[in-house]
């Protein structure tokens, strides 16, 4: 047998028999839950937990969640027979729906058969009447029936443990249900739905087959393979390692969407910083006074530009002054100013700066008293009057755009939302840099291997036990 074909043999194999672990390893796509039926239902032999998923506010309707082994037999002891899987159904809720002893409640259910199911096991919901006595009767049922109480992510944990979710789709949900802003639901939905969960298996994927022929290249070492099959390698190596640094420069980005931003407006005595505050905040939020030196510590407001959180920050005027108290706010202006995702960087009209900020917003107000510069060092300026509301709406446009700018992705690649996501990507570029530059083909193949082991991380397949705790303890109870 020639030699290019043994080295075929040799990589169809390996990615055979890869393939098949890697699919095992696999979150199941909809539609194939029967597939993983014995691997989801496996997971029933933990104890039926329960909770209340639309919180104790008071409100029309009550979403009570039951998942585990015993929730048909719990079902039938509630309300009798079962409703057909995925279809809402009206039934009267009994203490005893064998004896019809005590009448709870009239409620919707819904019953979820495993593995088809939010957990993976089986599950159902109750949609009770919101009253105290109501909720607290149905949970006294469901604990003499030997049910308990969820711990908080308890039921996305068991998604994931089921194979239902990875890591990375739960975090996605966390962050969904905590979303105040439209940026922070698009982020998570897109989380939630497995965007980053399918670039880092993709990234996966290419180190396997990078492993592949590297393995191969091992087991023919004593073969003369042409030149260009290590600079193959080596190329698909350097690609693949600039998109993981360019994922990881753009982190900021959506740890931006997911915080929030900064935006902190600076410069002399009145400028209008007060003024620019108390318009973008709808309401008197700072004191507006001609004295200088009147604003001396540091006031916030938050709003949202373009779905983004933002802060702004009214700081002390920047000059020099002996007053001890002013001089403390022209300092912590400073720092805001280093700190901020942006400055706004205020004058008055006829009074340009003599130096602009890096990245600054120049806005020059006043024009209803005098003539403002078009630019400074470069920098366009916004022309505004507070007083006359004169560019105030082309104002707000320029700040919307760069809220926008600095949480976007020029790549094109889902944005990083977490430091815990940073740190596995940059383990695995660290590995991948380090199987660049080995002289030792078997080296080599373990930093890969490594790097491979650091994304697996990142979605759960390998080595997390001691990160469910904390992950799944910043839920909610009933999620």
């Amino acid at each position: 047998m020639c030699h290019a074909c043994q080295l075929i043999g040799i990589l169809s194999f390996f990615e055979s028999t890869t393939g098949a672990e890697t699919a095992l390893e696999a979150v199941v796509p909809q539609g194939q839950e029967a597939a993983k039926g014995s691997a989801a239902l496996g997971y029933q032999g933990e104890e039926t937990i329960f909770a209340l998923a639309s919180g104790v506010e008071r409100a029309a309707i009550a979403v009570m969640r039951v998942s585990g082994k015993g929730s048909a037999a719990l079902l039938e002891h509630l309300c009798g027979r079962l409703p057909p899987p995925r279809h809402a159904g009206l039934r009267r809720l009994w203490r005893n729906a064998q004896t019809r002893e005590t009448e709870l409640d009239h409620a919707v259910v819904l019953w979820f058969p495993g593995p088809a199911s939010y957990t993976g096991e089986d599950g159902f919901e109750l949609h009770l009447h919101a009253g105290p006595a109501i909720i607290r009767a149905v949970s006294d049922v469901l604990v003499e029936q030997g049910a308990r109480p969820a711990e908080p992510g308890e039921f996305t944990r068991r998604a994931v443990v089921n194979g239902r979710l990875d890591l990375l789709e739960a975090e996605g949900i966390a962050d969904l249900v905590a979303a105040e802003t439209e940026g922070q639901r698009r982020q998570a939905l897109a989380q939630t739905d497995g965007a980053l969960s399918r670039m880092y298996k993709d990234w996966a994927d290419q180190l396997k087959q990078t492993l592949a022929w590297q393995e191969a290249l091992i087991d023919f070492a004593d073969e003369e393979l042409p030149p260009e099959v290590e600079q193959g390698l080596l190329s698909g190596m350097g690609a693949l390692l600039a998109d993981m640094e360019q994922h990881i420069a753009e982190g900021q980005q959506g740890e931006r969407i997911r915080g929030g931003m900064v935006f902190a407006i600076a410069g002399p005595p009145n400028a209008g910083k007060s003024s620019l505050l108390n318009w973008l905040a709808g309401r008197d939020a700072a004191i507006v006074s001609p004295v200088a030196g009147t604003t001396r510590d540091a006031l916030e407001i938050v709003t949202t530009l373009a779905g983004i959180r933002v802060t702004f920050i009214d700081t002390a005027g920047l000059r020099e002054t002996e007053d001890a108290i002013e001089a403390e706010g022209v300092r912590r202006a400073l720092f805001h100013v280093k700190q901020a995702d942006c400055v706004i960087q205020m004058f008055a009209a006829d009074t340009p700066p003599r130096t602009v900020f890096p990245g600054a917003v120049l806005v020059g107000n006043k024009t209803d008293c005098g003539s403002v510069p078009e630019s400074v060092e470069d920098v366009p300026v916004v022309a505004v009057s507070l007083k006359t509301g004169n560019g105030l709406q082309g104002l707000r446009a320029v700040l919307e755009r760069r809220a926008e700018m600095l949480t976007a992705s020029s790549s094109g690649m889902p944005l990083l939302t977490r430091a815990r996501h940073a740190a596995g990507v940059k383990e695995a570029c660290e590995h991948l840099h380090a199987a660049m530059v080995q002289d030792w083909p078997e080296m080599r193949a373990e930093e890969l291997r490594l790097a491979m082991r650091a994304l697996g991380r990142l979605t759960g397949e390998v080595g997390v036990e001691d990160l469910l705790d904390a992950i799944f303890g910043q839920f909610c109870i009933g999620k």
